[in-house]
Protein backbone atom coordinates (compact mmCIF):
# COMPACT_ATOMS: atom_id res chain seq x y z
CA UNK A 1 0.00 0.00 0.00
CA UNK A 2 1.33 3.42 -0.96
CA UNK A 3 2.37 5.64 1.76
CA UNK A 4 -0.19 8.79 2.35
CA UNK A 5 1.29 12.21 2.23
CA UNK A 6 0.54 13.77 5.45
CA UNK A 7 1.48 17.44 6.92
CA UNK A 8 4.41 17.14 9.70
CA UNK A 9 4.50 20.78 10.37
CA UNK A 10 2.07 23.98 9.61
CA UNK A 11 3.27 27.02 10.49
CA UNK A 12 0.71 29.47 8.86
CA UNK A 13 0.89 31.50 7.32
CA UNK A 14 4.52 30.86 6.53
CA UNK A 15 5.01 27.26 5.51
CA UNK A 16 3.91 23.66 5.59
CA UNK A 17 6.04 20.29 5.80
CA UNK A 18 5.04 17.29 4.26
CA UNK A 19 6.26 13.56 5.68
CA UNK A 20 7.58 13.12 2.42
CA UNK A 21 10.65 16.06 3.18
CA UNK A 22 8.66 18.41 0.72
CA UNK A 23 8.34 22.02 2.07
CA UNK A 24 5.26 24.22 0.77
CA UNK A 25 5.85 28.28 1.31
CA UNK A 26 2.29 29.48 1.50
CA UNK A 27 3.07 33.12 0.37
CA UNK A 28 5.03 33.39 -3.10
CA UNK A 29 5.88 36.58 -4.12
CA UNK A 30 6.67 37.20 -7.87
CA UNK A 31 10.35 37.87 -8.71
CA UNK A 32 11.61 40.24 -11.20
CA UNK A 33 14.18 39.70 -13.69
CA UNK A 34 17.21 42.72 -13.81
CA UNK A 35 16.02 45.63 -15.48
CA UNK A 36 15.57 49.44 -15.57
CA UNK A 37 13.10 50.68 -13.86
CA UNK A 38 10.69 52.67 -16.39
CA UNK A 39 9.44 55.72 -14.24
CA UNK A 40 12.11 55.96 -11.97
CA UNK A 41 15.41 55.27 -14.55
CA UNK A 42 16.86 53.22 -11.49
CA UNK A 43 19.12 50.04 -12.56
CA UNK A 44 18.86 47.16 -10.88
CA UNK A 45 21.30 43.79 -11.07
CA UNK A 46 22.18 40.76 -9.99
CA UNK A 47 25.61 39.31 -8.42
CA UNK A 48 26.02 36.03 -7.07
CA UNK A 49 28.34 36.81 -3.95
CA UNK A 50 29.64 33.21 -2.58
CA UNK A 51 29.95 30.86 -5.74
CA UNK A 52 29.87 28.37 -3.25
CA UNK A 53 26.26 28.56 -2.42
CA UNK A 54 25.00 30.53 -5.43
CA UNK A 55 23.05 33.16 -3.64
CA UNK A 56 21.97 35.92 -5.79
CA UNK A 57 22.03 39.30 -4.23
CA UNK A 58 20.49 42.67 -6.17
CA UNK A 59 22.41 45.72 -6.78
CA UNK A 60 20.18 48.90 -7.10
CA UNK A 61 21.97 52.34 -9.10
CA UNK A 62 20.15 55.52 -9.26
CA UNK A 63 19.98 57.06 -12.42
CA UNK A 64 23.17 58.12 -13.67
CA UNK A 65 23.58 61.12 -16.48
CA UNK A 66 27.02 59.80 -18.26
CA UNK A 67 27.82 63.13 -18.75
CA UNK A 68 27.45 64.60 -15.52
CA UNK A 69 28.36 61.74 -13.33
CA UNK A 70 27.30 62.80 -9.15
CA UNK A 71 30.01 62.20 -6.51
CA UNK A 72 29.41 58.86 -4.68
CA UNK A 73 26.59 57.88 -3.06
CA UNK A 74 25.60 56.68 0.57
CA UNK A 75 25.30 52.95 0.61
CA UNK A 76 22.41 51.05 1.80
CA UNK A 77 22.61 47.42 2.52
CA UNK A 78 19.18 46.12 3.07
CA UNK A 79 18.43 42.37 4.07
CA UNK A 80 14.49 41.48 3.31
CA UNK A 81 12.26 39.82 6.09
CA UNK A 82 9.97 36.60 5.83
CA UNK A 83 10.66 34.64 9.04
CA UNK A 84 13.53 33.46 7.95
CA UNK A 85 11.80 31.47 5.96
CA UNK A 86 10.62 33.69 2.94
CA UNK A 87 11.59 36.24 0.58
CA UNK A 88 13.82 37.15 -2.00
CA UNK A 89 15.85 39.92 -3.29
CA UNK A 90 14.73 39.56 -6.41
CA UNK A 91 10.91 39.79 -5.56
CA UNK A 92 8.97 42.61 -6.04
CA UNK A 93 8.22 43.44 -2.59
CA UNK A 94 11.91 44.19 -2.74
CA UNK A 95 11.75 46.51 -5.59
CA UNK A 96 8.95 48.47 -4.84
CA UNK A 97 10.60 49.57 -1.55
CA UNK A 98 14.18 49.75 -2.61
CA UNK A 99 13.60 51.70 -5.69
CA UNK A 100 12.04 55.13 -4.43
CA UNK A 101 14.18 54.56 -1.66
CA UNK A 102 17.28 54.71 -3.49
CA UNK A 103 15.52 56.94 -6.19
CA UNK A 104 14.64 60.11 -3.27
CA UNK A 105 17.27 59.28 -1.23
CA UNK A 106 19.51 58.84 -3.67
CA UNK A 107 21.81 55.93 -2.88
CA UNK A 108 23.46 52.93 -4.16
CA UNK A 109 21.59 49.80 -1.76
CA UNK A 110 22.92 46.15 -2.04
CA UNK A 111 19.58 44.02 -0.97
CA UNK A 112 21.58 41.03 0.08
CA UNK A 113 19.92 37.08 -0.53
CA UNK A 114 20.79 34.41 1.90
CA UNK A 115 19.87 30.75 2.18
CA UNK A 116 16.22 30.79 3.73
CA UNK A 117 15.30 27.64 6.55
CA UNK A 118 14.02 25.05 7.01
CA UNK A 119 16.09 23.68 4.25
CA UNK A 120 18.87 25.48 5.70
CA UNK A 121 18.31 26.29 9.51
CA UNK A 122 19.46 28.82 11.07
CA UNK A 123 21.92 30.20 11.85
CA UNK A 124 22.71 29.68 8.45
CA UNK A 125 20.99 32.80 7.52
CA UNK A 126 23.06 35.11 9.76
CA UNK A 127 26.36 33.50 8.09
CA UNK A 128 25.39 34.35 4.64
CA UNK A 129 24.51 37.85 5.81
CA UNK A 130 28.13 38.24 7.59
CA UNK A 131 30.17 36.92 4.09
CA UNK A 132 27.52 39.54 2.10
CA UNK A 133 28.83 42.32 4.39
CA UNK A 134 32.41 40.79 3.87
CA UNK A 135 32.22 40.86 -0.47
CA UNK A 136 30.46 44.55 0.13
CA UNK A 137 33.29 45.83 2.52
CA UNK A 138 36.40 44.10 -0.05
CA UNK A 139 34.87 47.22 -2.26
CA UNK A 140 35.78 50.05 0.04
CA UNK A 141 39.25 50.67 -1.51
CA UNK A 142 37.53 50.91 -4.86
CA UNK A 143 38.88 47.45 -5.92
CA UNK A 144 36.32 45.33 -5.63
CA UNK A 145 34.64 42.77 -8.21
CA UNK A 146 31.61 44.92 -8.89
CA UNK A 147 32.18 48.26 -10.80
CA UNK A 148 28.58 49.62 -9.63
CA UNK A 149 29.66 49.71 -5.90
CA UNK A 150 33.59 50.57 -7.28
CA UNK A 151 32.77 53.90 -8.90
CA UNK A 152 29.25 55.02 -7.46
CA UNK A 153 29.13 53.92 -3.46
CA UNK A 154 30.58 55.41 -0.64
CA UNK A 155 31.44 53.02 1.53
CA UNK A 156 32.28 55.38 4.19
CA UNK A 157 28.90 56.47 4.58
CA UNK A 158 27.37 53.03 5.08
CA UNK A 159 23.23 51.87 6.34
CA UNK A 160 22.27 48.94 7.55
CA UNK A 161 19.05 47.98 6.90
CA UNK A 162 15.89 45.43 7.54
CA UNK A 163 12.18 44.61 8.20
CA UNK A 164 11.15 41.60 10.21
CA UNK A 165 13.81 38.98 10.45
CA UNK A 166 15.32 41.04 8.54
CA UNK A 167 15.97 43.56 11.29
CA UNK A 168 16.92 41.19 13.42
CA UNK A 169 20.01 39.88 10.62
CA UNK A 170 21.03 44.14 10.30
CA UNK A 171 21.51 44.23 14.06
CA UNK A 172 23.45 40.98 14.20
CA UNK A 173 25.54 42.30 11.09
CA UNK A 174 26.06 45.74 13.30
CA UNK A 175 27.12 44.45 16.40
CA UNK A 176 29.78 41.49 14.73
CA UNK A 177 31.09 44.53 12.79
CA UNK A 178 31.32 46.45 16.13
CA UNK A 179 33.23 43.58 18.02
CA UNK A 180 35.15 42.94 14.46
CA UNK A 181 36.57 46.69 15.88
CA UNK A 182 37.69 47.74 12.05
CA UNK A 183 34.40 47.20 10.90
CA UNK A 184 36.07 45.36 7.68
CA UNK A 185 36.65 49.35 6.54
CA UNK A 186 32.98 50.30 6.32
CA UNK A 187 31.87 53.63 7.65
CA UNK A 188 28.73 52.50 9.30
CA UNK A 189 26.00 55.75 9.80
CA UNK A 190 23.19 53.84 10.80
CA UNK A 191 21.23 51.21 12.04
CA UNK A 192 17.45 50.95 10.38
CA UNK A 193 15.41 48.10 12.31
CA UNK A 194 11.99 47.82 10.94
CA UNK A 195 9.35 45.96 13.25
CA UNK A 196 11.88 43.90 13.90
CA UNK A 197 11.48 40.24 14.92
CA UNK A 198 13.39 38.87 17.97
CA UNK A 199 12.12 35.64 18.45
CA UNK A 200 11.84 33.91 21.81
CA UNK A 201 12.70 30.49 21.38
CA UNK A 202 10.88 29.08 24.38
CA UNK A 203 7.55 30.26 23.40
CA UNK A 204 8.26 30.38 19.33
CA UNK A 205 7.15 26.99 18.11
CA UNK A 206 8.59 28.43 14.44
CA UNK A 207 11.62 29.75 15.84
CA UNK A 208 12.42 26.17 17.35
CA UNK A 209 11.23 24.03 14.54
CA UNK A 210 13.55 26.72 12.20
CA UNK A 211 16.56 26.50 14.68
CA UNK A 212 16.92 23.44 16.29
CA UNK A 213 20.41 23.80 17.23
CA UNK A 214 19.62 27.21 19.32
CA UNK A 215 20.24 27.09 23.40
CA UNK A 216 16.36 26.28 23.73
CA UNK A 217 16.17 29.48 26.17
CA UNK A 218 16.09 33.29 25.29
CA UNK A 219 19.47 33.57 26.01
CA UNK A 220 21.14 33.30 22.30
CA UNK A 221 22.17 36.44 21.54
CA UNK A 222 20.98 36.31 18.05
CA UNK A 223 17.53 35.58 18.38
CA UNK A 224 16.99 38.28 21.64
CA UNK A 225 19.91 40.82 21.64
CA UNK A 226 18.29 41.98 25.25
CA UNK A 227 20.99 38.64 26.70
CA UNK A 228 23.63 39.79 23.96
CA UNK A 229 27.04 40.73 26.44
CA UNK A 230 28.47 42.15 22.96
CA UNK A 231 25.58 44.66 22.43
CA UNK A 232 27.28 47.70 23.72
CA UNK A 233 29.82 47.14 20.67
CA UNK A 234 26.62 48.53 17.85
CA UNK A 235 29.27 49.98 15.21
CA UNK A 236 27.23 52.63 14.87
CA UNK A 237 26.05 56.10 16.87
CA UNK A 238 22.56 56.42 15.63
CA UNK A 239 19.31 54.02 15.67
CA UNK A 240 16.13 54.13 13.69
CA UNK A 241 13.25 51.48 15.15
CA UNK A 242 10.29 51.55 13.67
CA UNK A 243 6.58 49.85 15.26
CA UNK A 244 3.23 49.23 14.60
CA UNK A 245 0.78 49.17 16.75
CA UNK A 246 -1.22 46.35 16.32
CA UNK A 247 2.37 44.44 15.70
CA UNK A 248 2.31 41.16 17.97
CA UNK A 249 5.87 41.77 17.54
CA UNK A 250 5.45 45.54 18.89
CA UNK A 251 6.93 44.60 23.04
CA UNK A 252 9.90 42.56 21.37
CA UNK A 253 10.99 46.51 19.57
CA UNK A 254 9.97 48.25 22.92
CA UNK A 255 12.22 45.78 24.42
CA UNK A 256 14.97 46.34 22.23
CA UNK A 257 14.86 50.10 22.28
CA UNK A 258 14.57 50.28 26.00
CA UNK A 259 17.68 47.73 26.57
CA UNK A 260 20.15 49.98 24.12
CA UNK A 261 18.98 53.18 26.28
CA UNK A 262 20.07 51.24 29.20
CA UNK A 263 23.18 49.46 27.83
CA UNK A 264 26.70 50.61 28.16
CA UNK A 265 25.92 51.90 23.97
CA UNK A 266 26.03 55.50 23.81
CA UNK A 267 24.67 56.27 20.53
CA UNK A 268 20.49 58.14 19.52
CA UNK A 269 18.00 56.14 19.11
CA UNK A 270 15.13 57.62 17.09
CA UNK A 271 11.89 55.70 17.60
CA UNK A 272 8.44 55.79 15.27
CA UNK A 273 5.47 53.93 15.94
CA UNK A 274 2.71 53.60 13.80
CA UNK A 275 -0.92 53.62 15.21
CA UNK A 276 -3.79 51.51 13.87
CA UNK A 277 -1.36 49.45 11.90
CA UNK A 278 0.24 45.59 11.13
CA UNK A 279 3.28 43.51 11.08
CA UNK A 280 5.11 45.44 7.88
CA UNK A 281 2.25 46.88 6.89
CA UNK A 282 4.68 49.54 4.13
CA UNK A 283 5.45 46.55 2.01
CA UNK A 284 2.01 45.56 2.24
CA UNK A 285 0.19 48.73 1.03
CA UNK A 286 2.96 51.22 0.19
CA UNK A 287 0.47 53.98 -1.27
CA UNK A 288 -1.09 54.70 1.86
CA UNK A 289 -0.58 57.46 3.67
CA UNK A 290 0.90 55.87 6.66
CA UNK A 291 3.55 54.22 4.91
CA UNK A 292 4.55 56.98 2.59
CA UNK A 293 5.16 59.07 5.93
CA UNK A 294 7.52 56.26 7.49
CA UNK A 295 9.51 55.78 3.59
CA UNK A 296 9.97 59.61 4.19
CA UNK A 297 11.34 59.28 7.41
CA UNK A 298 13.71 57.10 6.04
CA UNK A 299 15.11 59.01 3.54
CA UNK A 300 15.08 61.70 5.30
CA UNK A 301 17.23 59.33 8.24
CA UNK A 302 19.65 58.23 5.67
CA UNK A 303 20.15 62.30 4.44
CA UNK A 304 20.57 63.72 7.22
CA UNK A 305 22.86 61.45 8.76
CA UNK A 306 25.33 60.93 6.16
Amino acid sequence: MASSIQITHDFPPFLRVYNDGRVERLITIPQLPPSTDPITGIQFKDVVISSDHEIKSRIFLPKIDPANPPQKLPLVIYVHGGAFCMGSPLNVATQSFLTPLVSQTPAVAVAIGYRLAPEHPLPVAYHDCWEAFRWIASHGSGTGTDPWINDYADTSRVFLLGDSAGANLVHYLAVRAGVNGTRLGLGIRGLITLHPYFAQKVSDKLIQYLYPGSSGSDDDPKLNPVSDPDLEKLCCSRVLIAVAEKDFLKPRGLEYKETLEKSKWKGTIEFVENEDEDHCFFLLNPSSEKAKGLFQFLVSFIKQNS
